[in-house]
């Protein structure tokens, strides 16, 4: 299957889950604001992540979105480089940095990403073209993950990935099928779980080719979207892919303790995982 698809399937098998945690640090809800920002973020992420991996059923795959963590400039930059090389080798690490540009911009991109970051998989916009994806597809030979833009969970998806071009189809099945001419082991989607009806008509793409692809599935939590029902549809396309496959869920984990209106953060983060585990329910 390629090196990274095998890692995605012996960590959810090991963790007993298909749940990506997505690290996005908001400075304010962070209880650990004494210790100063880059610690205060370090300390907030590890201490649930720690937790997790030590349960029966945990997270498989965190997802640290990097806009966040620059908004607060070196401070948040380096704790998501300690937070990078913590986890290196203990859980497929999705770098969500959303990449994308002509050739040559790309190919430093992808080397910032792997090399630089030290990411197992990136998150990539296709929207300028091949050339502009292929210097990060690349990397699959390397055993790294790529993943492509094909239909978001954010209201504004519609605006174009929708929208039907001259063959009839809707942009975002022309993405997904494009993805699926340029497939090397470890090319995957980005797939919203706000649009089932989507999620399902890409997954089809894919089993009809034959060509095993991660989906990672966004949209779960905060933007409303059920576990449940997302791990259904992943289920009933194509079974014996679903090891493969991320339902992410970021501050509906992360702040958890917020809505749960406690202090302990780590425990109501750990219910939240557990309440998503048990809705997706067995993945074997």
């Amino acid at each position: 299957m390629g090196p990274y698809l095998e890692y995605l399937e012996s960590s959810a098998r090991e963790r007993q889950s298909i749940v990506c945690f997505g690290l996005d640090p908001v400075s304010e809800m962070l209880p650990q604001s004494s210790l100063g920002l880059e610690e205060g973020i370090f300390r907030f992420f590890s201490d649930i992540i720690d937790s997790s991996l030590q349960e029966s059923k945990s997270i498989s795959a965190i997802k640290p979105n990097y806009a966040y963590f620059a908004q607060y400039g070196w401070d948040g930059l380096r704790a998501l480089k300690k937070l990078m090389e913590k986890y290196s080798g203990k859980l497929p690490i999705i770098f969500d940095g959303k990449r994308g540009d002509i050739l040559k911009s790309s190919e430093a991109y992808a080397k910032e990403a792997f090399a630089f970051w030290g990411a197992d998989a990136l998150t990539v916009s296709p929207y300028m073209g091949q050339d502009s994806v292929m210097p990060f597809i690349s990397f699959c030979k390397e055993g790294k993950g790529v993943y492509v833009l094909c239909r978001t969970s954010n209201p504004g998806a519609s605006d174009f990935q929708s929208l039907a071009t001259e063959s009839g189809k809707r942009l975002f099945l022309e993405v997904a099928e494009k993805a699926a001419k340029w497939h090397q082991a470890g090319l995957g989607l980005v797939m919203g779980a706000t649009a089932l009806e989507e999620l399902e008509a890409a997954l089809w793409i894919f089993y009809d080719s034959g060509k095993k692809t991660p989906f990672l599935v966004p949209g779960v939590g905060a933007q409303g979207a059920s576990a449940g029902q997302t791990a259904s549809v992943l289920r009933s396309i194509w079974r014996e892919s679903l090891l493969l496959h991320r339902i992410n869920s970021s501050s509906a984990i992360a702040y958890a303790y917020k809505s749960r209106q406690t202090s302990d953060y780590i425990g109501a983060a750990l219910e939240e995982i557990k309440r998503m585990n048990s809705q997706i329910g067995k993945i074997d």
